[in-house]
């Protein structure tokens, strides 16, 4: 029989029944009969995907880490790490990819030793041992060596590639893709931005919560606007949507809510999905940036970086040619949004409200 929910005595709603076979009886820890009933759905559509595809399809990494937890293993970091992933990522899905994500999420200027310490080994145990058992396929992680000095940025010709293949496969993530590559926002800040603080007729945002803790208004030129207004803006709340039109849940160091799907659209742009996650468009923005109006200030305010030092790389690395190539793709970070600036790409709907694109070559 399907599940129901009834409440107990201290008000808590429990859930009871019998789904493919499977006894449930569990707390869904909320006394509030909404999210107990979404709680309800969700854990009968994870006993039927279960009983129809295999424990091994169906695994997420939360389950995979509490099971190992119970078994005795290290919990020291993995509190950060199932935040980041939240409790819905399959444990199929954690990948090189994932964790660099994570990486950037987590730890952004963390030493190489910190990084593999704190995140790559709690991974790779709670992976090892679901492979031991049978239940996910063995992999190894790619650990870090040393400081890193290369910092990984898109050329606008391959930003163009990634637009392309977002629309035709993702679309819902275009305006966190506009919000990145445009202004320099973490994936989080990213998804959290409202449209109580979003300006379109002077191309600005307001961003209430930063990683440093310091509000910022943020500029963003026309191309990213485009981007941001290929999916209709909702009345009020959260500009970025789930593919069913829903806010992401906001939790600290997330940003994660996307990156299968950001994943997937790099793949399909032909570009290397272990090099370019989500944080590689706040490297691309900064290089972009200063390329073309060499404002270091500028560069420090709206990327919000409290020390100089941390944005310095990003006035070293930019070819000559590099703000001619903004200009013809139309990112022009120098102009207002009054301002003409050059028609690039232009973003269509296509059939059943599928944004296209043509790529300005």
């Amino acid at each position: 029989m399907p599940l129901k929910k009834f409440r107990r005595g201290s008000g808590v709603y429990y859930i009871r029944g019998t789904v493919a076979g499977c006894s449930i009886y569990e707390s869904t820890g909320t006394r509030d009969a909404a999210r107990a009933d979404a709680i309800r759905i969700r854990r009968e559509a994870e006993l039927l995907d279960r009983h129809a595809y295999g424990k091994a399809a169906t695994l997420t990494f939360a389950e995979a880490a509490l099971a190992y937890m119970k078994a005795g293993g290290e919990t020291r970091f993995l509190a950060k790490i199932l935040e980041h992933f939240g409790p819905d990522t399959l444990l199929s899905d954690i990948d090189n990819a994932a964790i660099v994500e994570a990486e950037a999420a987590l730890y952004p200027e963390a030493a190489a030793s910190t990084v593999n310490r704190q995140l790559i080994v709690p991974i790779s145990a709670v992976v090892t041992m679901a492979a031991d058992e049978g239940l996910t396929e063995p992999r190894r992680f790619k650990r870090r060596k040393g400081d890193r000095v290369r910092t990984r940025w898109l050329t606008p010709e391959e930003a163009e590639q990634l637009i392309e293949a977002a629309a035709e496969g993702a679309p819902h993530i275009l305006p966190a893709i506009g919000l990145m590559l445009g202004a320099g926002l973490r994936s989080s800040e990213a998804l959290g931005v409202d449209m109580a603080h979003f300006y379109p007729a002077t191309g600005e945002a307001w961003i209430p919560k930063t990683k440093n803790g310091e509000p910022r208004m943020v500029r963003l030129p026309s191309r990213a606007l485009d981007l941001i207004r290929s999916r209709p803006l909702p009345d009020a709340g959260a500009i970025c949507r789930s593919p069913k039109g829903r806010a992401y849940v906001q939790r600290e160091n997330g940003g994660g809510q996307i990156s299968t799907a950001f994943a997937n659209a790099v793949t399909r742009a032909g570009l290397d999905r272990n090099e370019v996650t989500p944080h590689v468009l706040r490297h691309t923005w900064a290089t972009w940036y200063y390329a073309q109006t060499h404002d270091f200030g500028g560069l420090l305010d709206i990327g919000g970086w409290k020390k100089s030092d941390m944005a310095q790389r990003y006035r070293k690395i930019a070819p000559a040619d590099l703000p001619d190539r903004l200009q013809a793709h139309g990112w022009g970070f120098g102009a207002t949004i009054r301002e003409e600036q050059p028609k690039a790409a232009p973003i269509r709907q296509a059939s059943g409200g599928r944004p296209t694109l043509r790529v300005v070559k």
